[in-house]
């Protein structure tokens, strides 16, 4: 029995390797929709499940973590950027406000799901139009819920957070730490 991370997200990797796990990265070919009429957390917690679950037909037997971060702001939900434009109307619209991050945790094995979530509020300071340029051209948001990711410059844009700071990086280790713990897995 191994672990396996249905993600190829460097991110969830180094939360990973942080908290020592030894694992498998297995990345899942689920695609996502995030214009389904579906509450947020519904809808990062079915992601989740479906990235999961598309690996596990493969590796049977295996415990395969699944995980989807979305951003939310005003009920409208911000995944990962198209393009630069997309990256730019994104900051511009979060600038200065305050928003939530989800994410979706999902462990499976062979035929049991397990699933839960995090939600952390997230309040962005005033961007000025120069500082979204130049966050833009780091191309650190062109990968990330939101277009931003607060574990490396994108922490300059993030004036402060209320809830989980893993669950903003991309994986809750929290949550995954009760999921995991009752498939038998103990990381402490």
């Amino acid at each position: 029995m191994a672990l396996v991370l249905a993600s190829n997200s460097p991110r969830r990797q180094d939360l990973l390797n942080q908290v020592g796990c030894t694992y498998k990265i297995v990345p899942s070919d689920y695609t996502e929709d995030n214009f389904s009429d579906v509450d947020p957390i519904q809808l990062a917690v079915q992601h989740a499940v479906g990235k999961a679950e598309d690996v596990a037909k493969e590796y049977i037997g295996d415990i395969v973590i699944g995980a989807d971060t979305i951003v939310v702001y005003q009920g409208k939900i911000f995944g990962k950027p198209k393009d630069q434009d997309d990256a730019r109307r994104m900051l511009s619209e979060l600038s200065g406000k305050r928003h939530k991050v989800i994410t979706g945790v999902a462990v499976v094995q062979t035929s049991k799901v397990l699933s839960d979530y995090a939600v952390t509020d997230v309040q962005l300071r005033k961007l000025s139009t120069e500082e979204i340029e130049r966050y833009i051209a780091t191309g650190e948001p062109l990968d990330k819920a939101g277009a931003y990711g607060i574990q490396e410059k994108g922490a300059l844009l993030v004036e402060c957070i209320d809830g989980c700071y893993s669950n903003v990086v991309g994986l809750p280790l929290t949550v995954l730490y009760r999921l995991l713990s009752k498939v038998g897995v103990h990381l402490l």
